[in-house]
């Protein structure tokens, strides 16, 4: 055991990477170590002896133990304090550029929107995109044969019973039979509507609107211009003005455009508003009655104003995009000008 002692402390020094020390352990701690021999011999031994062999084997075992575990921690630090001179860094070097995506000014107009009809206690509510005919034609009086279920503007899923929504009024109509004709509405209903048309600058076959619903009891035509008042001086600037241009829809009666003025030469005339300082920026008008009828509604104790807006249109007048296939780029060298528009 002595002579083992002496040959062990003898080979320690050699022990100067892991190699060595793995050598080492497997020598003399292993299963068939020179350790590991002497421990067999025990079997064999007079019992009087095997008592002071067994201490004096363990005491043996500790101490080289202990010894080639300290030659370890060496190693690893002499390895590591050579790694670190030879990987040392220059924090006088500029850093790497790593190109960050943007928030989307489409969402942020959304965003809006929201916040400024949530201050006048409008409910934001969604819907389903793959609509039903009754949903997204028959309750808004659009009946069977009408020019805008037509197969050429409409993307029909199943035959002619399911579709993709072409607008997000199909939300109101859910509202109002879910309100079970006796309740106030007040609802936006932001989300993407699809319709067949050409992909070009100014337009897609998927968009985005924003309309809305209230419905309770003595609702004016006049209470529709307020509101849309206060949302588009929240969203263009307090100096903004409204104005309504009689239309047509299928749905309201009577039925407006939306105006406001032009933000850029205050009505002056410009390219942006094409020299008549004034800009359209959704439609609107008062339920009409059938639709109020058929969603649950008496029409002659219940009144309603509904409104559209376009939420890129709104997005490319605000912020000066000319494009409204910005809005579902993903190349960061155009839409990290978002943040900056924002900004302004």
């Amino acid at each position: 055991m002595e002579n083992l002692r002496k040959e062990m402390e003898k080979e320690l020094e050699n022990v100067v990477d892991i190699n060595s020390y793995n050598n080492f352990k497997v020598l003399y701690f292993g299963k068939k170590g020179k350790v590991s021999e002497l421990s067999s011999k025990m079997g064999t031994m007079d019992p009087t002896l095997k008592k002071e062999y067994g201490m004096k084997l363990n005491e043996l075992r500790t101490e080289m133990t202990n010894a080639l575990e300290n030659k370890l921690a060496k190693i690893k630090e002499a390895e590591l304090n050579k790694k670190l001179a030879s990987e040392k860094i220059d924090i006088s070097l500029p850093a790497t550029k790593v190109d960050l995506g943007s928030p989307s000014i489409l969402e942020k107009v959304i965003e809006d929107f929201e916040e400024v009809f949530m201050s006048m206690g409008y409910d934001v509510v969604d819907g389903p995109e793959i609509e039903e005919d009754k949903y997204n034609f028959e309750l808004l009086g659009l009946p069977k044969g009408h020019p805008a279920r037509d197969a050429q503007d409409t993307f029909y899923v199943k035959g002619d019973e399911l579709l993709l929504r072409s607008h997000t009024s199909p939300v109101q109509a859910r509202t109002m039979l879910a309100k079970g004709g006796n309740e106030p509405v007040r609802i936006i209903c932001p989300g993407k509507a699809y319709r067949r048309d050409d992909d070009d600058a100014t337009h897609s076959h998927q968009f985005t609107q924003i309309e809305g619903l209230l419905v309770d009891k003595n609702i004016k035509l006049s209470d529709l211009k307020g509101t849309v008042t206060i949302i588009c001086k929240k969203l263009f600037g307090e100096d903004t003005i409204t104005r309504f241009r009689p239309s047509y829809y299928q749905f309201t009666e009577p039925s407006v455009e939306m105006d406001i003025s032009c933000f850029n030469c205050k009505g002056d005339g410009c390219n942006i508003c094409k020299k008549t300082g004034w800009i359209t920026i959704g439609g609107a008008g008062v339920v009409n009655y059938d639709v109020l009828r058929g969603c649950g509604y008496d029409p002659d104790i219940w009144s309603g104003f509904a409104f559209g807006f376009g939420a890129e249109r709104c997005a490319m007048l605000k912020y000066g995009i000319n494009d409204i296939r910005t809005f579902y780029n993903v190349d960061l060298r155009e839409t990290k000008t978002f943040d900056r528009k924002e900004n302004e």
